[in-house]
């Protein structure tokens, strides 16, 4: 009976751990029949390429214009007439005539000095002039009369004339001490305070004329032949971003600078607004009167970086399986030319008629699908007038 139990007992230990086997793997069979599943879908993910989205472009079209070629340099801009008016005798300032920043006229008071001692002075010369001028009358008669010699009347009449000569001397100075403006112009700040001593040669204050004003610059000698009075010339500082200043070229020196073999130019600008103001920096293009075809695009359609400057390229591509037509772009390196306003020329990598994505290049990539939509878009120019300029 023993026995029997014994084998019993081990019959069901045997069952129990097949059982317990058979379990473990039918868990790990599922285990690997899920993950294949997912391996396949994953591979049919990896597989399968997701459509690339469609952007929304404005779009340009490549130009070919007459632009003529220009000269570029930098120069400042300065007065046709300018001047820190200064004192030409010292003394008191008594009354100033203008308030700083002010527009004077020819002939305005801008500072008067106290001139009350030279005042005092003159009309005790004058009753001298007075009596000297008697006395001459009186020697004159008596001369035709033979009474005095005619050395007596010459002295009289020396006499005479020099204090006429002081007097007027006298005169000279007291308006000396009354400065006026010498010509039209704006003011600046005064330099002096009524009440103050100031000494003769001593600035007063700023006056410039701005309109029209000069554009001073320099060219190198090797274009000087092609430099005359008469040309255009374009002018933009960045005090005044956005806006061109047209003028004449008005100025070629006679002479090089032996140092830097350059020759100064100068040219005219109307400025009625008197935006600009001497000592301004400025950029300044000479237009030479010769034109040649150039290739332009808007500025904005450059997407610019240090391995080289591309633009994107609008082009139709038929889908080889449903036949379907769409428009990609294609990203084309190019050499950028110089810039006119809101355009800028390619010399090399684009041919006339080509059309390319006009603004937001920084978010588009090579062979994007891309809408066209112009119906928001800015109009480039070469002369731009922005609204707040």
């Amino acid at each position: 009976m023993h026995d029997v139990a014994h084998i019993e007992t081990k019959t069901k230990v045997k069952s129990t751990r097949k059982t317990v086997i058979l379990a473990i793997l039918a868990v790990v069979g599922l285990f690997v029949l899920l993950a294949g599943v997912k391996a396949l879908q994953i591979a049919k993910m990896v597989s399968t390429k997701p459509p690339m989205p469609v952007a929304t472009v404005t779009s340009s079209v490549v130009k070919e214009e007459d632009w003529a070629p220009t000269l570029s340099a930098v120069g400042s801009v300065s007065a046709v007439q300018g001047a820190v008016v200064s004192t030409e005798l010292g003394g008191t300032v008594g009354e100033i005539g203008f308030q700083n920043g002010a527009v004077a006229k020819k002939g305005d008071l801008l500072v008067k000095l106290d001139a009350s001692q030279e005042e005092a002075l003159l009309r005790s010369a004058e009753a001298e002039v007075e009596l000297s001028r008697a006395d001459l009358e009186r020697t004159r008669g008596l001369a035709t009369k033979k009474v005095v010699s005619s050395s007596e009347l010459d002295a009289a009449e020396s006499k005479f004339r020099r204090l006429t000569a002081v007097v007027d001397q006298m005169r000279s100075n007291i308006r000396k001490k009354t400065i006026v403006a010498p010509f039209d112009g704006q003011l600046g700040i005064r330099q002096v305070n009524v009440g103050q001593m100031i000494n003769s040669g001593q600035p007063v204050v700023p006056l410039q004329s701005l309109d029209p004003v000069f554009a001073d610059f320099a060219l190198p000698q090797q274009h000087f032949a092609k430099l005359s009075a008469g040309l255009e010339i374009r002018v933009t500082t960045d005090a005044v971003p956005g806006r061109v200043f047209n003028g004449k070229l008005t100025a070629v020196n006679s002479m090089v600078d032996v140092s830097t073999r350059n020759v100064m130019l100068q040219a005219t600008l109307q400025n009625p607004d008197h935006v600009l103001r001497p000592g301004m920096f400025a950029k300044i293009d000479v237009v030479l009167p010769e034109k040649h075809k150039t290739l332009v695009i808007p500025g904005s359609a450059i997407s610019y970086a240090p391995y080289g400057d591309s633009v994107y390229v609008i082009e139709k591509k038929k889908d080889e399986k449903t036949g379907k037509e769409s428009q990609v772009i294609r990203q084309q390196f190019v050499r950028v030319g110089e810039a006119r306003g809101d355009f800028v020329s390619i010399t090399q990598g684009l041919k006339t008629g080509e059309t390319v994505v006009g603004a937001g290049v920084f978010k588009l990539r090579n062979g994007m699908a891309v809408t066209i939509n112009n119906d928001l878009a800015p109009k480039p120019e070469v002369n731009p007038t922005p609204v707040d300029s």
